[in-house]
């Protein structure tokens, strides 16, 4: 039985060689392919100087080479750290730093940063190169360059013998730090299967599922995509970068794929509803859609379960520090017409436990009283790494737990319990949390408000310190062109359904919202518009 992330491609290897495991454009390459290519990997990282436990950098462009390197850094025992392959070399260098990457599996099309990125204080030795080089690199004179026709003179049908075990580190994923720098969550085999193994159970994922991989590596969201479909032998079908912001293409790509299980954020989804003519287009392949990364807008979800009817639709939520924590089957119920708030976070999954914490300390057991949640179980990460301060900070002790020592994670989400008892309710950030004028408020509450009116496409509301009231607050809206907004009709709509406190002060109208490489909205950027 798989206990480590490599032995998911090597198990399904031997049960369907000849099966489709990755497709990306006009390639595709076979379980047994994929295996072999990323023994060859795994051989040349260990022949070049790694050891286990030793994280390896990624720095590539979805594709099938990116899961190339996935599972050959795995298979040499190593930790993959994924970096953003559109993000600022600084950025990458702090990374590199931070965590001592000294070997970068990248390819030729990189050239031009890796220049830039070399120019920066980093430890990097070594670079692997998933592709022929079509050109001199001309990067540094110390920098060890292997190309992909000395990968291919292993052997692939040779899978290195190594001592890693669960609990050791599988991958480390970097996100926001508050601190302007990011934060690497350090993910064992352990923590991570304990998502994969839920998922396989729940969603009964099989080798005749095509699963869309649009996630990028350095989002959680692609351990879904990538090792709950290469466990049960499934296809993962990557899709191209730029097609998400092309909802009539992205639209038709799932028709042709013939995808059945789709994980996208909410936010790309509320664009297929709004451009991508899914009345028109041929659905029936597709079995599951799973939304999870931020609120999906219950009118955008409404319209999504109209047009997709037979589909089963799933809520998942979780930090990063945690994968999915719970999840959440939407109910025919959950979209009525009158409906204005978005569906429940809902319950633990299996072999994981969450509770909320109220401002006095205790567990919230009640609907209606609000708390913090944390998580207990063999989900929760092992913490930041290079971060034991911000680690203690965030992966307490858990004094709930009288029986025995462990560790819980205190995800700084509010939320309350639904009427039901059984079903979490998310209310919103505990930074996102503001006073205004001696008023709590939640900016979750407020864009809510502003989306159940028809002419808003999308809404942010940010809140702006402010000496005399606290924070004032303030909304941008992305208007449909073709409903001629106007703020002073956003307002009275505001008004109707929100207390006086509660309503933006400011009202910005723009073309669109600045995004994240994960499809959330930019906030930090959002306010320094």
């Amino acid at each position: 039985m798989a206990y480590l992330l490599s032995h998911l491609l090597t198990e399904s290897a031997l049960r369907y060689p000849d099966h489709e495991a990755v497709s990306y454009l006009e390639q595709t390459t076979t379980y047994k392919q994929l295996d072999g290519i990323t023994n060859q990997l795994a051989i040349t990282l260990l022949q070049n100087g790694m050891k286990r436990g030793d994280r390896v950098g990624i720095y590539l462009n979805k594709s099938i080479n990116s899961l190339v390197a996935v599972f050959g850094i795995l298979k040499a025992g190593g930790v993959y750290v994924p970096l953003d392959p559109n993000a600022p070399t600084k950025r990458l260098a702090y990374i590199s730093r931070n965590c001592d990457i000294q070997i970068l599996v990248t390819s030729d099309g990189k050239l031009g940063s890796l220049r830039d990125f070399f120019s920066e204080d980093n430890a990097v030795g070594t670079l692997v190169f998933l592709d022929s080089l079509q050109e001199d690199p001309a990067l540094p004179e110390h920098v060890n360059i292997i190309s992909r026709d000395l990968i291919d003179k292993e052997d692939a049908s040779r899978s290195p013998v190594i001592d890693t075990i669960e609990n050791d580190l599988a991958y480390i994923l970097y996100t926001s730090g508050s601190t302007g720098d990011p934060k690497g969550v350090m993910i064992s085999h352990r923590t991570i299967f304990t998502f994969i193994n839920w998922c396989s159970n729940t969603f009964k994922v099989s080798p005749d599922d095509r699963v869309t991989s649009h996630a990028p590596l350095h989002f959680d969201l692609s351990t879904f995509d990538i090792f709950v479909t290469i466990k049960a032998g499934g296809t993962v079908v990557i899709i191209p970068e730029m097609l998400s912001i092309f909802p009539p293409q992205l639209a038709k790509f799932l028709q042709n794929e013939r995808i059945t299980i789709t994980y996208l954020v909410p936010s790309i989804l509320s664009l297929l509803v709004s451009y991508g003519n899914l009345s028109n287009l041929d659905s029936s392949s597709m079995r599951l859609i799973l939304f999870a990364g931020e609120v999906f807008p219950i009118k955008y979800l409404r319209e999504l379960a109209s047009t997709i009817p037979h589909v089963e639709y799933y809520n998942l939520y979780g930090p990063t520090e945690t994968n999915v924590c719970t999840y959440y089957k939407v109910q025919a119920a959950d979209l009525d017409s009158d409906k204005t708030q978005p569906v429940p976070i809902g319950r633990a999954c299996e072999n994981i436990e969450v509770f909320a914490i109220d401002d006095q300390g205790e567990m919230v057991t009640e609907p209606g009283v609000e708390g913090e949640l944390w998580v207990r179980g063999s989900c929760v990460a092992q913490g930041y790494w290079g971060d034991p301060q911000k680690t203690l900070n965030n992966f307490v002790e858990n004094v709930y737990q009288r029986n025995f020592n462990e560790i819980a994670y205190r995800t700084g989400d509010i939320v309350t319990l639904h009427d039901d008892r059984i079903n979490w309710i998310f209310i919103g950030r505990r930074d996102h949390m503001v006073k205004s004028r001696g008023y709590r408020i939640e900016l979750g509450e407020i864009e809510a408000a502003l989306y159940s009116h028809h002419g808003v496409k999308e809404a942010a509301v940010i809140a702006l310190p402010d000496d005399l009231i606290g924070n004032r607050i303030k909304a941008y809206i992305v208007p449909f062109h073709e409903s001629n907004l106007l703020i002073s009709e956003i307002e009275a709509h505001a008004s109707k359904r929100l207390p006086k406190y509660m309503i933006p002060e400011s009202i910005v109208l723009c073309d669109k919202l600045p995004k994240t490489s994960s499809g959330k909205v930019d906030r930090t950027r959002l306010a320094q518009l």
